[in-house]
């Protein structure tokens, strides 16, 4: 695997660990609780990057087999393109500027934590495969369409780097969620 691709792996990794290490650390009576109303809870950040994985892998799959038409191999070294550097530097924590998510991807909250878990592996582990898919394609040129925004196009490299540093975000506001939870007690 090329060794760009196998980071992005390993830090898809480090979220899914991360997640767990979290999820054990709060107790089942405080999954849902805001710590202010104004924010998410700790599953509600959770459901939340499991609607962003839902809504990206399938425009993941479509560029895979556009790069499987498009022909050529990832190129040595491989970069984001200006907008996916943008996203992915803005997208990570700490969180200096908050940003409005757009509707379809507001999590409800209401999900049961056992299957918001299960979901998140189970997504993980398509996100993770795509990569591997991804591997050998020339990823530089094969440009995806954010679901959040329809006007934003990137390089399918940058969209791949993007969503695991997505993932550490908001792991990082749900953990500073649970802290806020503590000191409240």
């Amino acid at each position: 695997m090329h060794r760009q691709l196998q980071v992005v792996v390993d830090e898809f990794d480090a979220a899914q660990a991360r997640l767990h290490r979290l999820a054990a650390a709060v107790p089942e009576s405080l999954w849902t609780v805001r710590h202010d109303p104004a924010r998410w809870s700790v599953g509600e950040c959770v459901a939340h990057l499991n609607l962003t994985a839902e809504g990206f892998l399938p425009l993941i799959r479509q560029g895979i087999a556009a790069g499987r038409a498009l022909g050529g191999t990832t190129a040595v070294r491989l970069r984001r393109d200006p907008v996916g550097w943008l996203l992915w530097r803005t997208a990570g924590p700490p969180v200096r500027h908050r940003v409005r998510t757009t509707a379809p991807f507001v999590p409800s909250g209401d999900a049961p934590r056992a299957r918001t878990l299960d979901d998140f592996d189970r997504l993980q582990a398509e996100q993770v495969r795509s990569v591997h898919d991804a591997d050998g394609l020339p990823l530089n040129r094969i440009r995806v369409t954010s679901p959040f925004d329809a006007r934003v196009r990137y390089s399918l490299f940058s969209c791949l780097t993007i969503l695991p540093r997505h993932q550490q975000r908001h792991l990082w506001q749900a953990e500073q969620v649970l802290e806020g939870l503590r000191r409240a007690r």
